[in-house]
């Protein structure tokens, strides 16, 4: 593969159409700025639009790292005859999903319940007052692999919007009827959860049926990680004792870990694989899956103590470090899947191509016998090492996974385990720095509040657990990025989306719930007063902004939205948490922390809410399997009475970090003010003091605790 320095400038002739999406900030609607389709950005003028001239809307759904958005619009939306189909007979919208997940939400939920699938891009017919009347994912431009081809489905509609109007529109607004009734979430009679742990177990049964024995994962191919579903089996194995459940999970990582869905060279994991292997990836990377992956292999660590985990933990975060880190400290959303495959052609782009080798190619960087080790360990073989091609994309191309282990290697070629692991570590770091000399795939630079939430959790974590103050700076960074430019602290507004220098979009549930919990994450990691008082701040808002007071839960967005036809309460628990399960546990969690009874109130409506959900499809909601989880506990407090850096203090504090100790929250009580601070919602603090004149942790529950301990190794015994 020709080799281009990183950052070179690609010679591009100048665009023949712009269109308005010119003018927005999204890095999605900006890929589609020079579609000869006269597109408009969700809003006003495009509704007026549709209703001026009585026209059905086009709505187009994805987001900048989606593949076959990429390959519609190459195949469609920048076809002069078929966006002149467009352009003459509806009102065409973009839409980032990334940006807007309310408006994705209502409509994914029209085309999951009326195709049976769902998935991105997607392609949804709208009345001029937004009612979807048909709906899809990818069309190809012509009937093609048995789908209809767009072209005709654009005509078929179009005549159907002359001819039969009424009917068109009838049908739309009974589809919005039904769709409400089906989102709709209320409590049982009693407007109380039930607390019964065979939920626990039936959802640890649902996910044992469904489990890779051999390869790990849930499910055949193609495999997605679903983090989640680790965040439930290790407390499920802490609660049970069931030593099952936490395999399920350990062989999911190491698995994974192994194969081509880790980027061997550069860290970071991809978004799913194809096979049952995780050998050949979709290969776009996603914030999301960076920092749930992340906080799985620490708790791993956490539980086991066995280094592979903590080490695959830092090949994430480092990558993220490196390349997905805002120089102010916030963290963009994504890298695309595809990336140029020739310079001299920069319009030609391919599924991976930054990532994947010809045998040769590596032979000439690194030479013998390094290449020999090398091609044993990684699995690199000279026709190329992906069998099933179906695109031509890997034709005598590899995807580097782990083959062999370092000592399996040493082994074959008789060579020292030390010889071989230095001259393989040498041979990355050459191929690193090769690959470094590509064309990178293209960045989402955009900083979603929701997302930074989710990485902060992870580097606060892998910080405190793996003593790496690095992580644990980024973590307090990105808080003050989000704090400082995308929070208004006179209103408690959180905005959803940062992109060069503009903050916009109201935030939703997600951007609240998965902040708070950063926020919540920080302050046991880190013990700054400021994050607590923030995270009860913007619980407060979000309860004031999303809650249904009456039946519980809460909406995915806020009230007073006119051109939302739906206000949704999203419980899926899929690549991201839903808002509700994160809010259930932080809600949870400050119940115990601040003592204030409506915090425990609203988790308990909520629980009440989603109750039917939880019984009888609890592998939907494996996030609020953890938030009930804690709900049936007996949380423990572990307060440690100390100065924040002194060495006794530390030395418990690494304790708790160091070990997994699911359903507990951690105080620090280091002065005088800021024990009486903690009082304020648990009483019991006050009397939480060194014991003569040393650091001192008090592990309790219900407040009621065990005699204080000044050494680590006590502490670690009662946290057992």
């Amino acid at each position: 593969m020709p080799a281009a320095k990183a950052g070179d400038k690609i010679a591009c002739p100048a665009p023949m159409h712009t269109n308005r999406l010119a003018n927005e900030k999204s890095p999605y609607l900006l890929q589609h700025a020079h579609n000869p389709v006269d597109w408009y950005a969700w809003g006003e003028e495009a509704f007026e639009k549709a209703r001026q001239e009585d026209k059905p809307i086009f709505l187009s759904i994805g987001y900048s790292t989606c593949h076959w958005c990429h390959v519609m619009e190459r195949e469609s939306f920048e076809d002069e005859r078929i966006a002149g189909l467009l352009n003459r007979d509806f009102v065409p919208i973009k839409v980032d999903r990334e940006e807007r997940p309310d408006v994705d939400r209502i409509y994914m939920t029209f085309v999951q319940a009326t195709t049976g699938g769902g998935g991105w891009p997607m392609s949804v017919w709208l009345t001029p007052n937004l009612e979807p009347f048909f709906g899809g994912t990818y069309f190809p431009p012509e009937n093609r692999w048995g789908h209809p081809g767009f072209s005709s489905v654009l005509s078929q509609l179009a005549s159907a919007w002359r001819s039969e109007r009424e009917r068109v529109l009838d049908s739309a607004r009974d589809i919005v009827e039904q769709l409400q009734k089906s989102v709709s979430i209320a409590p049982g009679r009693a407007g109380k959860p039930v607390l019964d742990p065979a939920i626990l177990d039936s959802g640890f049964f649902g996910f044992r049926r469904t489990f890779d024995t051999r390869l790990g994962g849930f499910g055949g191919a193609p495999k997605f990680p679903r983090p989640s579903v680790h965040n439930f089996l290790v407390r499920y194995y802490a609660r049970a004792k069931n030593r099952e459940a936490l395999d399920m999970v350990l062989l999911t990582l190491r698995e994974m870990a192994k194969g081509g869905m880790n980027d061997q060279l550069g860290g970071g994991m991809h978004r799913y694989s194809v096979d049952d292997r995780w050998f050949v990836p979709h290969f776009e990377k996603m914030l999301y899956d960076q920092a749930q992956l992340a906080i799985s292999y620490v708790e791993a660590f956490q539980i086991t103590g066995d280094r592979e985990y903590a080490g695959a933990a830092r090949t994430i975060f480092d990558y993220v470090l490196r390349d997905m880190t805002d120089s102010g400290g916030g963290f963009y959303s994504a890298e695309d899947a595809d990336s140029v495959v020739d310079p001299a052609q920069p319009r030609l782009k391919g599924e991976g191509a930054f990532y994947i080798w010809p045998a040769e190619e590596i032979r000439a960087l690194v030479g013998q016998p390094a290449y020999d080790w090398f091609a044993y360990r990684f699995g690199i073989e000279e026709l190329g090492n992906v069998a099933h091609d179906p695109h031509g994309e890997f034709t005598r191309k590899n995807i580097l996974f782990q083959a062999h282990t370092i000592e399996e290697t040493a082994a074959h070629f008789g060579q020292a385990v030390e010889t071989i692991r230095a001259a393989i570590e040498q041979a990355r770091g050459v191929l690193f720095e090769a690959r470094s000399r590509r064309i990178r795939p293209q960045l989402d630079d955009k900083i979603l509040t929701a997302w930074n939430g989710l990485m902060i959790s992870a580097f606060a974590l892998g910080g405190a657990a793996l003593g790496e103050p690095g992580y644990a700076e980024a973590a307090r960074r990105a808080a003050e990025f989000v704090l400082s430019r995308m929070y208004d602290p006179a209103t408690g507004v959180l905005l959803r989306r940062y992109r060069e220098g503009e903050a916009a979009i109201q935030g939703f549930l997600d951007d609240y719930a998965l902040f708070a919990q950063s926020l919540l994450d920080l302050y046991e990691a880190q013990f700054d007063r400021r994050h607590l008082d923030l995270a009860i701040r913007v619980t407060e808002k979000q309860r004031e902004l999303f809650e249904d007071r009456q039946n519980g839960g809460f909406f995915s967005s806020a009230e007073g939205d006119r051109s939302l036809v739906l206000r949704v309460k999203e419980d899926y628990d899929g690549a991201e948490p839903s808002g509700n399960s994160i809010a259930a546990l932080n809600l949870l969690r400050l119940g115990q922390i601040t003592g204030r009874a409506e915090f425990s109130e609203s988790a308990e409506r909520l629980l009440a809410a989603f109750g039917s959900r939880l019984s009888a499809a609890p592998m939907s909601i494996p996030q609020l399997l953890v938030a009930y989880d804690f709900r049936l506990s007996e949380p423990r407090q572990i307060v440690i009475a100390g100065e924040r850096g002194a060495a006794d203090t530390q030395a418990l504090i690494q304790t708790v970090h160091t070990r997994f100790v699911p359903n507990r929250i951690v105080l620090l009580a280091d002065s005088d003010e800021g024990r009486e601070a903690l009082a304020a919602g648990a009483p019991a603090v006050a009397a939480m003091t060194k014991v003569s004149g040393r650091a001192a942790a008090y592990v309790c529950q219900n407040y009621t605790c065990k005699l204080p301990v000044t050494e680590a190794g006590q502490l670690a015994e009662l946290l057992q």
